[in-house]
């Protein structure tokens, strides 16, 4: 099974020689305490914990999975006891408002906090991730007493949260939700439904859970205009974070899953539950978008976190594998053959593993600084400036959810023919992280609507594909700016290249579909995986760039880390990138041969 080890030299690298966080966090609020002797406590505090504590239950706790019994949950063994020891060390409410009893920090430390218990246990990590959005809702929209009830023992982490949205006749159209409230008459309602596929809605980690719901208020228009938002406690508050008497809300079962069978995936049945709205009539999806966004970048952050587990795990083993001769000549002269990694197919999938893994740990690390300026904004009451951040991380958030919960599971699929056969068997653990892989590729809005997403609504709906244009120029001057460095021609030349296509293709599509509206479905997963490596090798030029930069100025650890940047570029720019050509050309096809079969003709014969 392999054993996590935080990569906490390649976040430093991230954090403090490409981003230049200290400087980022000098223009916060939230920054005033995020010196550096504080961010090192956080690192050290959360790896120590991953590694000792929460890399050992990851296979155990797939092995046992959860127990339900009479509507009750219990979570495999060692998890209350973990999660007792999360909460003791204070990192639940690590970017919240210390009115709250949160620590106040940026939202990016909180992300990078996400990673490391992902990548060491991600089951597990979902119970208190789905607090985070919740809890950011309520920050966001909720009123002040609902922020001093529901805030303080959210943040502490004494109580979980959870979103519900999907019902067993609708996923990702919410517009055919049927959960519905009654008015109480004095301010708060009576909710009917059932909501399907809640993680972590029922567990005995903590004494009380909330649960922000979609449900439909009496007279709602019909579709999303006619959706609300409440909030529904497991138990009614009671004084100073207490518990009341148990409300009208139950487990009906637990769904038997491929992977992540550590984490309660849930049924629950409103029955008259007591519901306090929060936001505005028939907004709620709205105020929803604020919990799905977190969610999907605490989703796009499951696929580093498979794309690196399963290199941690297939790395040592390619190295301690002995199977032929290397065609070069002999590598292990003194041995019966030679180690596997010195075979260039083993080593193309560990470095696409490392390539996909500090690739995609840049793009959500610059991502994170987005949202800390979004935060920013909020925390400040200027709409204006939340919005402009808002809108520009919603442009990064399909790519980061899509391609890299895409490229995670191949990396962990990767990981597995690296081991070849010893892969399939359970004791290794390489087949367990391809299992809980699979399913970030599906919630939080499949790969197919992220790209819908993406190329549908924000970049030809929303901006006539200005979005595309300004990241591009964004991309075109930091070409400019090492436009005479001979050492960066290579990487400089590939992505002037892919700036110029990236537009013609938006382009293309946007003309094509005044006559062929389903040209946009037709182009959108090939549009946003073409995005995600595009957007993948402007962050791996800068990690080159810098590396260039240190080795030649001197950087402040060995050679080695700074060369191994770099030709992890090369691979990438060189084997990884050249995929952009097929998406491309499949990209602007007509529709017509996915739209031509008709119905009867999808059979058996």
């Amino acid at each position: 099974m392999p054993a996590y080890k935080a990569p906490l030299r390649d976040m430093r690298f991230l954090m403090n020689e490409m981003f230049d966080y200290k400087s980022h966090y000098a223009t916060l609020s939230s920054g005033l305490h995020a010196d550096q002797d504080t961010i090192d406590m956080i690192l050290e505090t959360m790896a120590n914990f991953c590694e000792n504590e929460l890399s050992p239950l990851y296979q155990t706790g797939d092995e046992e999975g959860c127990h339900f019994e009479n509507g009750h949950v219990t979570t495999p063994k060692g998890f209350k006891e973990a999660y007792e020891n999360y909460v003791a060390l204070g990192m639940q409410g690590l970017s919240y408002p210390e009115e709250f009893g949160g620590q106040g920090l940026p939202m990016s430390l909180n992300l990078i906090k996400s990673e490391m218990m992902a990548t060491a246990n991600w089951a597990f990590t979902m119970y208190p991730g789905l607090s985070i959005g919740c809890m950011n809702t309520i920050l966001q929209y909720g009123t002040e007493e609902q922020k001093n009830t529901y805030l303080p023992p959210l943040v502490s982490g004494n109580w979980l949260g959870t979103m519900c949205l999907t019902e067993p006749q609708c996923g990702t159209d919410l517009g055919q939700i049927k959960t519905r409230v009654e008015p109480n008459g004095d301010g708060t309602f009576k909710m009917y439904g059932t909501k399907i596929f809640i993680s972590s809605g029922e567990h005995d980690l903590t004494d009380n859970i909330v649960h922000i719901v979609l449900a439909r208020l009496p007279n709602a228009p019909e579709g999303t205009r006619g959706i609300s938002l409440f909030i529904v406690p497991k138990f009614l508050p009671g004084p100073n974070g207490t518990v009341g008497d148990r409300n009208g809300v139950n487990c009906g079962s637990i769904e038997h899953k491929m992977g992540i069978r550590a984490s309660a995936t849930t049924v629950l049945n409103f029955d008259g539950a007591t519901a306090y709205q929060i936001g505005e009539d028939n907004r709620g999806l709205h105020a929803m978008f604020t919990f799905m966004n977190t969610a999907r970048i605490g989703t796009s952050i499951q696929g580093i976190a498979h794309a690196e587990l399963s290199y941690q795990g297939a790395l040592p083993y390619a190295k301690d594998r002995l199977s032929m001769r290397s065609l070069s000549g002999k590598k292990n002269p003194d041995k019966v053959a030679d180690a596997i990694i010195h075979h260039a197919d083993v080593r193309r999938m560990l470095l696409t593993q490392k390539a996909i893994a500090e690739g995609g740990r840049a793009m959500v690390y610059y991502a994170a600084m987005i949202a800390d300026k979004m935060t920013e904004g909020l925390l400040k009451g200027d709409q204006a400036e939340h919005d402009l951040w808002d809108d520009r991380l919603g442009f990064y958030t399909p790519i980061l959810k899509g391609f890299l919960t895409e490229m995670g599971l191949e990396c962990a699929n990767l990981g597995m023919q690296v081991y070849g056969g010893h892969g399939y068997i359970k004791e290794w653990g390489m087949e367990q992280i391809a299992r809980d892989a699979r399913i970030a590729t599906l919630y939080e809005g499949t790969t197919g609507i992220q790209a819908l997403d993406l190329l549908g609504r924000k970049v030809l709906l929303s901006s006539k594909g200005k979005v595309v244009r300004d990241h591009t120029a964004e991309i075109l001057k930091f070409c400019g700016e090492h436009a005479r460095n001979r050492k960066m021609h290579g990487f400089i030349w590939d992505l002037t290249k892919i700036c110029a296509q990236w537009n013609t293709l938006t382009l293309r599509i946007m003309f094509m579909a005044r006559k062929d509206r389903e040209v946009v479905s037709a182009a959108s997963n090939d549009y946003l995986m073409y995005s995600g490596f595009a957007m993948m090798a402007y962050f791996w030029a800068q990690m080159a760039a810098v590396s260039f930069e240190k080795l030649e100025n001197g950087g402040n650890e060995a050679p080695e880390f700074y060369t191994a940047k770099i030709q992890t570029a090369e691979f990438f720019f060189e084997r990884l990138l050249p995929r952009t050509a097929a998406y491309a050309e499949s990209m602007v096809k007509p529709s017509r041969s996915m739209t031509q079969m008709a119905i009867e003709n999808f059979a058996f014969f």
